[in-house]
Parts: structure tokens; sequence; C-alpha cells
């Protein structure tokens, strides 16, 4: 399970990973509804995510919205497609408004495969693997 944080837009990201990659939301709490008061976080972290749940073909994805959060540098969410087709809509999605490290492209290990950081921090790797031959 892989956990990521954001700067404030966790929500924005999990719902936009929901409508473009196919995810299902299964749990997102604000700090505001907390069980537990967080006083330190301040009035304006109340509508932030203190815990989301979102699966992705079938692998959860979990995020908050952190004070302070840096994009991630040197881990990479990989998305395991099973068509061309797929791995050209979601590259499209996700390098909208992104960081395109590596555009997507047939290599000697897939029919296509591409490296992103999104609009909202995270980093993905989209691969379409070819048989072992």
């Amino acid at each position: 399970m892989t956990y990521v944080n954001y700067s404030g837009n966790c929500a924005e990201a999990f719902r936009y990973y929901e409508k473009h990659l196919g995810g299902k939301l299964v749990f997102m709490m604000t700090h505001g509804e907390s069980p537990v008061p967080q006083p330190d976080l301040g009035t304006d972290w109340k509508d932030a995510v203190l815990h989301a749940r979102i699966d992705i073909g079938g692998t959860p994805l979990l995020g908050a919205d952190i004070p302070k959060a840096e994009p991630m540098r040197s881990a990479y969410l990989t998305l395991n497609v099973d068509s061309n087709e797929e791995a050209e809509r979601i590259y499209a999605a996700l390098s909208e408004g992104g960081e395109i490290f590596m555009p997507i492209q047939e290599t000697f290990f897939a029919f296509r495969f591409a490296m992103v950081r999104d609009k909202f921090g995270a980093s993905w790797m989209i691969l379409r693997e070819r048989p072992p031959q």
C-alpha cells in the first residue's frame, strides 16, 4: 500500500483520479471531521484531508493533506494497463497541467511507457508491458 502526502489538494487529486483513472473513492475524512481535536492546525486546515483511500485498478492508494508537504521526487506510482488506448488516455489525464519526464512511447520492455508528475505533485509511471520473450 502507498501513502501520498499532499499540500492541501488531496481531495481534488483523489476526485480527479476517481474520474480519470477509473478509481473508486472508498473513504475521505477532513481534519474538521476528526474525532480527535487538532488545535495545532488552525481553522484554515479544517477542510483539508486527514485521511483518504482510493482503489485504482485493485490497488489501494492512501493520502492526506500535510502542512509543508512536498511533491514526490524519487518514487513513482505505477499503473499497469491492458491496452495502448488506456495508456494514452491515462497519460493525457495525468500529464494535463503536470510535468512530463518521459513522453509516452514504445520501448523494448513496453508497448507504452511514460513518466509524469501530475498537477497535484504525485509522480506516475504508466506501463503497458510487453510479454516476456
